[in-house]
C-alpha cells in the first residue's frame, strides 16, 4: 500500500506526542518498565532480549530529547487516502484502513491519558455479540504496553504487546506468587521452568491466555454494575489518585468475575493453567479486595474441585458490588451537592482508610 508508510508516520508522530505530555506521571518503575517494552518493540526483539544499559541510556536520552521538542504540540489529524480524520475517530479511519488489514487503535487509558496505535489485521471475529480483533505486527505504538482493550464496543487483542506484557508479569513476579505461577507453567507443560523452555513456550502460552484477557473486555463491556458514565465521571474527576486506582481495580474486579467475564470463562473451560496465572498475578488492590481466590486457589491444588473457584468467583462479584455501588453513591451524592471534594472525603474516608491506603 503506497500510502503505509505517510500513515505509520502520522501515528507515531502523534504516539511521541502523547508519550512527551504523560511520561512523567508514570512512576520511576512504572516508566523503567514501559521504556523497556517500548525499546524491544522499536529494535524488533524479543522479550526476554536484553541490551546493554549503555546502549538503552543513549536510546533513552535521545527519546527524552525527542520528547522535549513535541512536549508543546497538538495531536495532529490523520490524512488516509486524501482524506483528513481527527486522531481520535479511529471509527472512521478503521473503515477505511480495515479493508487493507490495517487496524488503527485511539482513545484514553490511565487517568485519561491519551493513546495510539497501529497494526496489523489477522482476524476479525464475533464473540456474543460482540467484534473481536487480533491484531498482529504493531507498526506504530506508543509507551503503553496491554494485551487487549476496548474501542467503540469492541474488543481488540494485541499479540505482540500481549508476549511483552507476559514475559513482564513472569519476570517481575512477586514472591507471594510464585507457587500459583510454577503451578501455571507446569500445567503448559514446563516442568523445570528453566528460562529457555520458557522462550521457546512463550509465544504459545501468551496465544492461549490471550482468550482469557478477550473475556476480561467481554466481562468489562457487558457490566451493569458499575455504569460507565458514572465510572468516567470518577476516573475524569480524582485522576493519578487513590480514588481512582480504586474505581478501576473495582470495574476490572466486576469484569473478572461476572457471569461474562474471566473467570466464569476460566471454569468453564476448566483452564487450569488459566486460573493459576490468573491468582499468580493478582497483586495490590486487586489482592485486597479479594483474597478469598487466593485460599481458593490452595484448596483447588489439592482437590481440582472447580466448585471451590466458582464459589470464590461469587463471593468476589458480591464484594466488587459493593464497592462499586459505594463509590458511586458517595460521587453522586457530591455531584449534586456540587461538591466533588466532599466526595473525595468521604471515599477516602469510608472505603480507603478502611484498606489501609493513605490519602494524597
Amino acid at each position: 500500500m503506497p500510502e503505509l508508510d505517510s500513515i505509520v508516520s502520522q501515528v507515531l508522530r502523534n504516539c511521541r506526542i502523547s508519550d512527551s505530555r504523560h511520561a512523567g506521571f508514570y512512576s520511576i518503575c512504572g516508566l523503567a518498565l514501559r521504556l523497556r517494552d517500548l525499546y524491544k518493540w522499536e529494535k524488533g526483539l524479543e522479550p526476554w532480549v536484553e541490551k546493554e544499559s549503555s546502549e538503552i541510556l543513549e536510546w533513552i536520552g535521545d527519546k527524552e530529547e525527542t520528547w522535549n521538542e513535541l512536549a508543546e504540540k497538538d495531536f495532529d489529524d490523520l490524512t488516509v487516502f486524501g482524506n483528513e480524520y481527527h486522531p481520535f475517530d479511529a471509527e472512521g479511519i478503521n473503515a477505511v484502513l480495515e479493508p487493507h488489514g490495517l487496524f488503527y487503535g485511539a482513545g484514553y487509558v490511565y487517568s485519561l491519558n491519551p493513546t495510539f496505535f497501529l497494526a496489523i489485521l489477522e482476524e476479525k471475529r464475533q464473540v456474543d455479540g460482540i467484534t473481536v480483533y487480533l491484531l498482529g505486527h504493531e507498526l506504530a505504538r506508543d509507551l503503553f504496553t496491554v494485551p487487549a482493550l476496548s474501542q467503540d464496543n469492541c474488543i481488540v487483542l494485541r499479540k505482540e504487546s500481549a508476549k511483552l506484557f507476559l514475559w513482564d508479569r513472569i519476570f517481575f513476579i512477586r514472591k507471594s506468587g510464585r507457587y500459583a505461577l510454577r503451578y501455571g507453567l507446569e500445567n503448559y507443560g514446563l516442568k523445570k521452568q528453566d528460562t529457555k523452555a520458557l522462550r521457546k513456550s512463550l509465544a504459545r502460552i501468551s496465544a492461549a491466555e490471550m482468550e482469557t484477557y478477550m473475556y476480561h473486555e467481554l466481562g468489562e463491556i457487558k457490566d451493569t454494575v458499575f455504569a460507565r458514565d458514572t465510572w468516567r465521571g470518577i476516573v475524569a474527576a480524582f485522576p493519578y489518585t487513590p480514588i481512582e486506582l480504586l474505581a478501576r481495580t473495582v470495574k476490572d474486579l466486576l469484569a473478572d468475575t461476572n457471569q461474562y467475564g474471566t473467570l466464569q470463562y476460566i471454569v468453564r473451560e476448566h483452564r487450569t493453567a488459566s486460573l493459576a496465572f490468573y491468582v499468580a498475578f493478582l497483586d495490590g488492590l486487586r489482592k485486597e479486595l479479594f483474597p478469598e481466590m487466593v485460599k481458593a486457589f490452595r484448596e483447588f491444588t489439592k482437590t481440582h474441585n472447580w466448585k471451590i473457584i466458582e464459589q470464590a468467583t461469587a463471593s468476589g462479584y458480591k464484594t466488587a458490588r459493593r464497592y462499586a455501588k459505594a463509590i458511586g453513591d458517595l460521587y453522586q451524592e457530591g455531584k449534586e451537592k456540587k461538591d466533588l471534594q466532599w466526595s473525595k472525603t468521604q471515599i477516602e474516608k469510608q472505603l480507603l482508610e478502611p484498606l489501609g491506603i493513605r490519602k494524597e
